[in-house]
C-alpha cells in the first residue's frame, strides 16, 4: 500500500537526477512532505518527442518532467472523482484490470520521493513509519498514467493527466510494518521501464532489488502525518516511540486499491 509520501525536491534537482527535461511549464508543486491522494505530483516519463504536425519521431525518446493528479482516471471513465479510488495498482493484476491495462502496456512512469509513510499496528493503535533511503538520491517508485476528458466538458480543455502507484507484496525488512509496499525500481530499470515501444514488463513487475530493500531506513515518526493538513520537515524527522504517538483511527491512515 501506499497512501502518503513525501517529494522536497525541485523539478531542477530531479531533472538533474533522472537525465530528463522539465517539461512542468512552472506547474509544478512546492516541496511536499505529506502527498495524499488527489494531489499534484511530479512524475518522469519517456515518450517519442513530436514534430510541429504532432507526429512522433519513432527514431527518438524523450525523457521528461510532467505535472500529474495523484489517482488514475482511466480514459473511459464517465467522472473524474473514479480517481479518487485509484491511487493503487497491483503490479500482480494491474495488466488484467481494465483501469490499468493499457497504462501498464504504453503508459508508464516514475513517481520520484523521497520516502513513503505507513502505519504499523502496535497494540491496538498504529505508529506512523517513514520508509526512505539511505542518501539523498530519491526512491523511484514505478508507477501508471492515463489522460482523461470530460465527456460532458469543453472538447478543447487539456486532458487530466493522472497517475497510480504499483504496489507488491511488502519484502524483507519492511514486512514487519505492512503486507504491502510501493514497486521500488533500481536505477538500472530506469531505462526499461518507461520505454514506450516495450510492451512486455513481467520481469520488471516481478520483484525488487534486494539492495534497494536492505538499503532503506525504517523511522518512526510522528502521528501529525496521519493529517493531510499537516506539512513539513518536522514531518520526516525520528520520533521515538513512546506509546504517545499512537493512533487508533484508521480513517487517518490513507486510501488506496493495492
Amino acid at each position: 500500500m501506499c497512501g502518503r509520501y513525501a517529494a522536497k525536491k525541485d523539478p531542477a534537482l530531479l531533472a538533474a537526477e533522472f537525465d530528463a527535461v522539465d517539461s512542468t511549464g512552472g506547474n509544478a508543486p512546492n516541496a511536499d512532505y505529506n502527498v495524499a491522494p488527489t494531489k499534484s505530483v511530479v512524475a518522469v516519463v519517456a515518450r517519442h518527442p513530436r514534430d510541429e504536425e504532432g507526429q512522433p519521431d519513432p527514431e527518438r525518446t524523450e525523457r521528461s518532467l510532467r505535472v500529474m493528479r495523484w489517482g488514475l482516471v482511466p480514459s473511459w471513465a464517465k467522472e473524474q472523482k473514479m480517481g479518487a479510488r485509484m491511487i493503487n495498482a497491483r503490479a500482480d493484476s494491474a495488466a488484467k484490470k481494465p483501469a490499468f491495462r493499457s497504462s501498464v502496456t504504453r503508459k508508464r512512469c516514475i513517481l520520484p520521493a523521497d520516502g513513503w509513510y505507513e502505519w504499523k499496528r502496535e497494540g491496538t493503535g498504529k505508529q506512523a513509519m517513514y520508509m526512505t533511503g539511505p542518501g539523498e538520491a530519491s526512491l523511484a517508485l514505478a508507477g501508471l498514467w492515463s489522460t482523461w476528458r470530460d465527456p460532458n466538458g469543453d472538447p478543447d480543455a487539456p486532458p487530466l493527466v493522472s497517475c497510480a502507484v504499483l504496489t507488491t507484496d511488502a519484502v524483507g525488512q519492511l514486512t514487519e510494518v505492512h503486507d504491502r509496499m510501493p514497486l521500488l525500481l533500481a536505477e538500472s530499470n530506469f531505462a526499461d521501464w518507461l520505454d514506450p515501444d516495450r510492451t512486455d514488463v513481467n520481469d520488471l513487475l516481478a520483484g525488487h532489488d534486494p539492495a534497494l530493500i536492505s538499503a532503506l531506513e525504517l523511522r518512526p515518526v510522528s502521528s501529525q502525518v496521519n493529517s493531510v493538513r499537516n506539512n513539513g520537515p518536522d514531518l520526516i524527522t525520528r520520533v521515538e516511540p513512546t506509546g504517545a504517538e499512537l493512533d487508533a483511527d484508521p480513517a487517518l491512515f490513507g486510501q488506496t486499491t493495492g
